[in-house]
């Protein structure tokens, strides 16, 4: 597995425990971001490094750069059509593009002047951003945020045929660290190193 992993007990220490954080594994180069699919999508990417095969691309997908919020939503894989959790290496200048794209998906007073306003900028968005609650390994809703990005259209085209460096399939190591959690034994558990990723504000 190409991914860097740290103890959990010594990166919830340096973590902020408030706020709209991203929270990544990234380089010069590259930001790392989670999906989880069933086997024929997943099985695919993994092997071909892109998205297709019964990949839609009619439907937004979600790209979450925070391991802990991934496994969450996916149930440490354990959720029906969830069971490949898929590490890709997306080009860090993308990544920047995406966010520079991207546009909340409920109303926010701090950043459009009235709600019009911000139903524009959804129309014309091909990216989409929710600020939802972090959580720790055990699912417990935390006081930080964590962001997830909805890719459609010429983005999510561009994201799945052009924009990635490289995909793996890390499910067999979360399936390892999912026994530390069942076993409620944190200590243990080992997670993808991650530590926050500075942005504007969105």
């Amino acid at each position: 597995m190409n991914l860097l992993t740290e103890p959990y007990t010594t990166q919830v220490a340096r973590w902020p425990q408030t706020g709209c954080r991203i929270l990544a594994q990234f380089n010069e180069e590259s930001v790392v971001v989670y999906q989880a699919y069933r086997p024929s999508i997943g099985h695919f990417a993994a092997r071909h490094h892109y998205f297709g095969g019964e990949f839609s691309f009619t439907r937004m997908s979600w790209i979450k750069p925070n391991f802990l919020w991934m496994m969450s939503r996916s149930g440490w894989g354990m959720k029906e059509g969830q069971e490949v959790i898929l590490a890709v290496w997306l080009q860090r200048a993308a990544f920047e593009s995406i966010l520079a794209q991207a546009v909340r998906s409920t109303f926010s007073s701090e950043i459009y002047a009235n709600e019009d306003q911000w139903r524009q900028a959804l129309v014309k968005s091909n990216v989409r951003l929710q600020w939802d609650p972090d959580r720790d390994p055990s699912g417990m809703k935390l006081e930080r945020r964590a962001i997830q990005l909805g890719l459609c259209g010429n983005v999510l085209t561009c994201y799945a045929r052009e924009w990635i460096i490289n995909i793996e399939d890390i499910s067999a190591f979360v399936q390892e660290q999912y026994q530390h959690i069942r076993a409620h034994a944190y200590d243990q558990l080992v997670i993808p190193q991650e530590i926050v990723y500075s942005i504007v504000s969105q």
